[in-house]
């Protein structure tokens, strides 16, 4: 039989008045308080060193670090248990949420060095620009023979591409489909040809087209500024003898990635939407702002925490590479087409504001929240967590 729980010793009443009484009280109060942080933190401490022995095994058996279904039946039942508890589970949750990320990040640090083939060469082209040295980096480091091809290796591509195991194209868009139809002809027949471009329906065909090899276009959705693979999102398209691919992608895997399979066609008219359109946004609207000569730090100072979230956006996307936005804007056709429909999207809401027409706003906006469904909730419920976290560091 369990022994019942020992109530905090509580000090006695003070005396109405008495600042010292007071500050007994608190002191007292203040004293237990450091005792159970002191328990937490040993708790932690015995915490890491379990996780370590589940690190261990997830390294001599190549096993992945993240392991989504058990994290989310983590978190589902540990919300459970606080509410039965009394507590607020959304407290409870944010508190694991962040013990599990400090430790997968804790195990990439040691499993992000693990090689699902050791010592295969790879040949990265574009090898000495920003995403290429960052891959450069990750494979070095995981037991890979790394080679760069760049605008002045020409000379050298047979003696580059002799014996390697897989190319990793990582140049512009624009020239993605030319340099693949031009490396496939030195490549190995089973070398894997692969590139890392926003778009993958044209590259994927000009891959397939240059190379008789296993093909597999990839799209990394985050940039070389990141330092931990934990949980960030690789977006893969079949091109040819996938099962020849799959070494790579466990690679990926291995480092904490998240894949997602898609066509190419798909991948390319969503990131239509995700990637080009969304930018064009955020251009524009810093651009106005710009014109305009906003006083952008007075504007935080008398604004909402959502538009200081907002605001993050936009500035984000001018604190990086313009190159590459202007890469991803103006792709396609198709992108172009894109921007142009919602431009004239704008101009229709525009003329509603001119009409004033508030009974169409009205009846517009209840038609789109129906649309979105049940996002709209998740959607109030993930901005809120931001919004409070921005209001707690701001």
């Amino acid at each position: 039989m369990s022994k019942p729980r020992s109530k905090p010793c509580l000090p006695g009443p003070t005396p109405s008045g008495s600042a010292q009484g007071a500050k007994s009280a608190l002191d007292s109060l203040r004293e237990q308080i450091d005792g159970i942080d002191q328990q937490l933190v040993d708790l932690l401490v015995q915490r890491g060193r379990i996780i370590q022995q589940v690190t261990d095994i997830k390294k001599r058996h190549d096993l992945p670090t993240f392991h989504p279904a058990r994290e989310e039946n983590l978190i589902s039942t540990r919300r459970a248990q606080a509410t039965q508890a009394g507590l607020d589970p959304d407290y409870v949750e944010d508190l694991f949420r962040t013990m599990l990320r400090h430790s997968r990040v804790g195990q990439l640090s040691t499993l992000s060095r693990r090689s699902v083939r050791p010592g295969a060469k790879i040949l990265i082209v574009g090898g000495l620009g920003n995403m290429g040295r960052f891959f450069s980096t990750w494979l070095r480091q995981s037991d890979y023979e790394v080679r760069v091809l760049d605008r002045d290796d020409w000379p050298k591509v047979r003696s580059l591409t002799t014996g390697i195991d897989l190319c990793l194209l990582a140049v512009p868009i624009e020239i993605t489909p030319s340099i693949a139809l031009q490396i496939g002809k030195y490549l190995p027949p089973a070398c894997v040809l692969t590139d890392i471009t926003s778009l993958k329906r044209k590259p994927l065909e000009a891959m397939l087209r240059g190379h008789a090899g296993p093909v597999v276009g990839l799209h990394p959705l985050f940039g070389p500024a990141t330092v931990t693979m934990d949980k960030q999102i690789v977006v893969f398209s079949p091109g040819r003898s996938l099962s020849k691919c799959q070494w790579f992608l466990d690679q990926l895997t291995l480092w904490g990635n998240v894949l997602v399979e898609t066509p190419a066609s798909e991948h390319d008219e969503i990131m239509g939407i995700v990637q080009a359109l969304r930018h064009f946004a955020t251009f524009t609207f810093g651009q106005f702002l710009c014109s305009r000569g906003v006083p952008v730090l007075r504007t935080l100072e008398l604004s909402s925490p959502i538009y200081r979230l907002e605001l993050a956006m936009v500035g984000r996307l001018f604190a990086q590479d313009p190159q590459l936005y202007a890469e991803i804007i103006f792709a396609t056709p198709e992108r172009q087409a894109l921007l142009k429909d919602y431009l004239e999207s704008l101009q229709k809401n525009l003329s509603l504001v001119e009409r004033g027409d508030k009974t169409e706003f009205i009846a517009r906006f209840r038609q789109i929240a129906e649309w979105f469904g049940p996002f709209s909730e998740q959607a109030m419920r993930e901005s809120t967590f931001l919004v409070e976290k921005l209001v707690h560091r701001f």
